[in-house]
């Protein structure tokens, strides 16, 4: 049980150099947000640098797919800390992720979440398309109109 408490426990040194001076409600909380400013780990998209930073082994894989920003929506959702780089040497340019080896089995799943999304996109029909095809229907209307417009009578 003291070990528990002692390995839980913060020491604050605080420099009081004036005479006089006394530690306020103020000090102590500016050391303590000092403290914890300090201490906080960045997590979701990183530079490489600050994954090696945490002393956490990392590991990569490739990512070819030119739609990023879905795969980064999808990381940001499972909590991954990660990097990007890009390589641009290849082509087409492919992009290598970077991540803590602690979280591989949760990129695995945001992976899967993510090549689902694309594969779902790449089934649903354009809307670009659709609205040519709707366009060469509307002046094919608009012609059979003209043509029939002058043979008289009423159709019922």
């Amino acid at each position: 049980m003291q070990e528990e408490v002692r390995d839980k426990s913060i020491a604050f040194v605080i420099n009081m150099s004036k005479k006089g001076e006394k530690l306020t409600a103020d000090m102590l909380k500016w050391a303590i947000q000092q403290y914890f400013k300090k201490s906080t780990v960045k997590h979701g998209k990183q530079s490489i640098k600050d994954i090696v930073k945490q002393n956490a082994s990392i590991q990569n894989i490739e990512i070819t797919d030119k739609n990023i920003k879905s795969f980064e929506s999808v990381a940001r959702k499972y909590g991954v800390d990660y990097a990007l780089k890009k390589d641009t040497f290849s082509q087409p340019p492919k992009y290598i992720v970077f991540f803590k080896a602690k979280d591989a089995d949760v990129l695995m799943c945001a992976l899967k979440e993510f090549t689902n999304k694309t594969l779902a996109k790449d089934k649903k029909p354009s809307i670009l398309k659709q609205m040519v095809q709707y366009q060469q229907k509307i002046k094919n209307i608009a012609k059979d109109k003209v043509k029939n417009r002058n043979k008289g009578g009423y159709e019922l």
